[in-house]
């Protein structure tokens, strides 16, 4: 897996993932993230692997999804049948697995990979989307129990022993995560507090790469960070992407979904 040139160094995206199986039942609400999804691949090279840093998933410590052939994990209730028959049958990545657990090792950063658990939403919702092959090995790493940004931070930087390889990492999360919010929006509903809070990510994420790291630690001191973010799981896959990552991101999503306005970042 390993490339010596800077055409293969690795890829990093964060984006939002959507609301449960809804973007891909067709919702319209959904159109942009779709569209988004299905573009994106084209913008990047086709990554040996992909290591997704799910929202969906807290442990007492790091984990990875270490199966072959990792079953799906449905983490969502109250849709339609068919929200329960999707398959997405990719193959996981158990060396890349044990390669993490070793880089996270050497930065003192205890660990352990989970053989049992699925991909869950987090994972196989976009990638259905952006790779609909189902063809690239991919993996898992859960978020702390704790939710220390701090922490999350420190958890990328050790994953920076990666970015000479061709993979793809991905934070999945969602830029806005409030659920009453959410489930109250209308189409493209006018929200300021959002509106700032979005503002403030794309200036700290774009902006003096100096500054990023700090300025995603003191997060709750962003305009509206709390009413976007009531509880933090959905940002902090951001906050390994940024640990991990060497320069300012660009960004490549600014639009509505379910209502709300989300962003996505890339880091090429």
């Amino acid at each position: 897996m390993k490339n010596n040139g800077s055409e293969k160094r690795a890829q990093i995206v964060y984006f939002s993932h959507g609301a449960g199986p809804l973007p891909i039942l067709g919702d319209s609400s959904h159109k942009a993230m779709v569209d988004f999804m299905q573009e994106l691949p084209a913008k990047l090279r086709k990554p040996d692997a992909i290591l997704v840093i799910s929202a969906h998933w807290e442990e007492g410590v790091p984990t990875l999804l270490g199966a072959d052939r990792p079953k799906l994990f449905y983490d969502y209730y109250g849709f339609p049948d068919e929200s329960y028959q999707i398959i997405y049958p990719a193959p996981g990545s158990p060396e890349l697995a044990e390669r993490i657990v070793a880089l996270l090792k050497e930065r003192g950063i205890s660990s352990r990979i989970d053989t049992r658990r699925g991909y869950d939403h987090g994972l196989f919702i976009p990638l259905k989307m952006m790779y609909p092959e189902a063809d690239i090995p991919s993996l898992q790493l859960s978020l702390v129990q704790g939710l220390d940004p701090a922490g999350h931070i420190a958890l990328g930087a050790a994953l920076n022993g990666l970015v000479g390889d061709n993979i793809l990492v991905i934070g999945s999360g969602f830029s806005f995560h409030n659920m009453r919010e959410l489930l109250s929006a209308g189409s493209k509903m006018p929200d300021s507090q959002n509106d700032a809070f979005q503002e403030w990510l794309i200036e700290t994420c774009t902006g003096p790469f100096a500054q990023c790291k700090q300025r995603l630690i003191d997060w709750e001191k962003a305009p509206s960070a709390r009413y976007c973010h009531p509880r933090e799981e959905h940002l902090l896959p951001l906050h390994v992407c940024v640990g991990m990552a060497e320069k300012p991101a660009q960004l490549v999503f600014d639009d509505y979904i379910a209502g709300k306005r989300a962003v996505a970042f890339l880091w090429g």
